[in-house]
């Protein structure tokens, strides 16, 4: 079994220990119900650095009130075995009152990066993510943190809070782990009906189409999205949130010359799905 630790003051004696003896630490950040996409992560954390913790929290603030925290899947047996036979070290699991202690007041924001594509349809989200991830950072102190590429915004975002508050880590973005099929690997798929499930990969059809054709030149980019839009509700996914072409970097909507990633965001039934593509 895993070594497990659930309070700040544990975390910090461990990780205080492996600092004396001059190893460097890595984190993975995560929410649990883990898949074989956190596991590339632990895995890449372990050739990078001398320990690797993983935390799972169910991080309530990114919730909002209409949103899945009660139902979020939560595996934690199989989570614990995933993580020992993959080489991890430790595992973090605070509770909500460790993370939130009561009275908490404090959050973090960032402006332009979040602003865009979830920022307009989870306005909430980001200010849970960057808070829990600081925290984290504080309370582990890590060397090195990764984190999945399919959450492209999420990665961009910590990247600059990384940047703007001088924070000695490592980002590390680690590619999208995806099923045969092509669907991205994702904690939220255990939502999708068996029907729901064989259309899912028309999502990264649909990002894929959008970035031949930018980089092809065949068409322009609005058309382009437009023509994947009306290919997605075709093939059975009930809403669009978004389908972006944007500086990979910024996140601004895409110009010629750009670097580009091309992010989606849409609903089949309940389940929303995200994904993301790059040039």
């Amino acid at each position: 079994m895993i070594e497990t630790v659930h309070t700040v003051q544990d975390l910090r004696a461990i990780c205080a220990l492996w600092r004396q003896e001059a190893q460097t630490i890595a984190i993975v950040p995560t929410m649990g119900a883990l898949h074989e996409g956190h596991m590339d992560l632990v895995r890449a954390a372990g050739q990078r650095a001398d320990k690797v913790v993983a935390s799972i929290f169910v991080n309530p603030t990114q919730f909002a009130a209409h949103e899945d925290l009660s139902t979020y899947p939560r595996t934690p047996a199989r989570d614990g075995e995933l993580l020992a036979v993959n080489g991890c070290d430790l595992l973090y699991a605070p509770t909500e009152a460790t993370m939130y202690r009561y009275g908490h007041q404090t959050s973090v924001s960032l402006s332009n990066i979040t602003a865009p594509l979830e920022g307009v349809f989870r306005p909430h989200f980001f200010a849970g993510v960057a808070t829990v991830v600081l925290k984290l950072f504080l309370q582990a102190k890590p060397d090195l943190a990764f984190f999945g590429e399919k959450d492209w915004q999420q990665l961009r975002t910590i990247r600059q809070m990384v940047t703007d508050l001088d924070l000695d880590i490592d980002i590390i973005g680690i590619e999208t782990r995806r099923e045969v099929d092509g669907l991205a690997m994702s904690s939220r798929n255990a939502y999708l009906t068996p029907d729901q499930r064989a259309m899912a990969p028309a999502l990264k059809q649909a990002l894929d189409q959008i970035v031949e054709d930018i980089m092809s030149g065949g068409h322009a980019p609005d058309i382009s999205v437009e023509a994947a839009k009306a290919m997605l509700l075709a093939r059975g996914f009930s809403a669009i949130d978004y389908l972006a072409p944007c500086h990979a970097d910024t996140l601004a909507p895409w110009q010629d010359g750009d670097p580009l990633r091309v992010l989606g965001a849409a609903w089949l039934g309940k389940t929303r799905l995200i994904d993301n593509r790059g040039a």
